[in-house]
């Protein structure tokens, strides 16, 4: 339980409401800022503005998946405008209060770390990263299937990357009858690759590993699928970029050559968001009652 504990909410989308629910329900209270255009009531809950008096009463702050942008940008899905934040906010914090958010990026971090707030990085725990596969790959897979004019039972499928959203994609796909390439950068990886009895391409070979290839699903957050490689693929085939933004995909170039190429982070937001939201949720609150209790374990906290 969060009794006492006082958070505030910064932005976000779907997923950000459920965040919410759970932690009231967890009988802590809350602020929520960037939430103008929803219609919804929260026990001990109240709507406010971003201030410096608002924060300088923060256990925590939760910031969306992902996180604010180096201009102190947040998105929000409900309201306007988005949220802009200032190093000032975080000064007025106290010391050893917690910042939650999916990814960081420097400027955050930055902050975090001139302020002694505690940066916590929802995504680089094992815990939420591992179970947000699943409806990433989920809608990954809905997607394929609305795209392709093929059964996925079959089809020539290459997965980019072998992290927590690859391994559950590749798993899938070869679930649904898929023959399923993956390309991977690490000796290890292929070498688990080979053993789930898929086939295992070094990175450096990437090429042949999509040259004839149906659909192939990138998860690697670098251009991997440049001009160079697109040119080498089949017009036919279809691209499913879930990296986060720019993705690994040069999509101008696969515009201009007639490929069908999409990027399409934050899955988890749009297919389950429910299902995403007390994922978060329930981290959010492990830490923070393991915390008043003088147990957070340091490999989930960063100061």
């Amino acid at each position: 339980m969060l009794t006492g504990k006082h958070l505030v909410f910064v932005g976000g989308d779907a997923r950000q409401l459920e965040v919410i629910a759970q932690i009231v329900d967890n009988d802590a209270s809350a602020t929520l800022v960037g939430f103008s255009d929803i219609h919804r009531e929260y026990t001990d809950t109240v709507y406010g503005d971003l201030s410096e008096e608002v924060l300088a009463k923060a256990d925590a702050l939760v910031l969306p998946i992902a996180g604010m942008e180096n201009d102190g940008r947040v998105d929000t899905q409900f309201a306007k405008e988005p949220i802009m934040l200032t190093e000032h906010h975080f000064a007025a914090m106290r010391k050893g209060a917690f910042v939650f958010t999916g990814i960081a990026r420097q400027r955050l971090t930055e902050w975090c770390q001139n302020h002694s707030l505690q940066l916590v990085k929802l995504m680089e725990l094992d815990e939420v990263a591992i179970a947000n596969s699943i409806p990433t790959a989920e809608g990954a897979i809905a997607i394929a299937m609305k795209e392709t004019d093929i059964t996925l039972h079959g089809s020539k499928t290459v997965v980019l990357g072998f992290g927590r959203c690859g391994q559950t994609l590749a798993h899938k796909m070869r679930a649904m009858g898929a023959n399923v390439r993956v390309c991977a950068k690490h000796a290890s990886d292929l070498a688990r690759v080979d053993e789930l009895a898929l086939t295992p391409v070094p990175l450096s070979h990437i090429v042949e590993a999509v040259r004839d290839a149906d659909i192939v699903f990138n998860t690697i957050p670098a251009l991997v699928l440049n001009a160079g490689v697109l040119k080498e693929m089949r017009r036919e085939c279809v691209i499913i970029d879930i990296a986060s933004k720019p993705g690994g995909t040069d999509f101008r170039y696969a515009e201009r050559r007639g490929m069908r190429a999409l990027l399409c982070p934050s899955l988890p937001g749009i297919v389950a968001p429910k299902t995403a939201g007390r994922m978060i949720a329930r981290s959010i609150s492990r830490i923070l009652a393991e915390q008043s209790e003088g147990g957070q374990k340091e490999e989930d906290i960063w100061s």
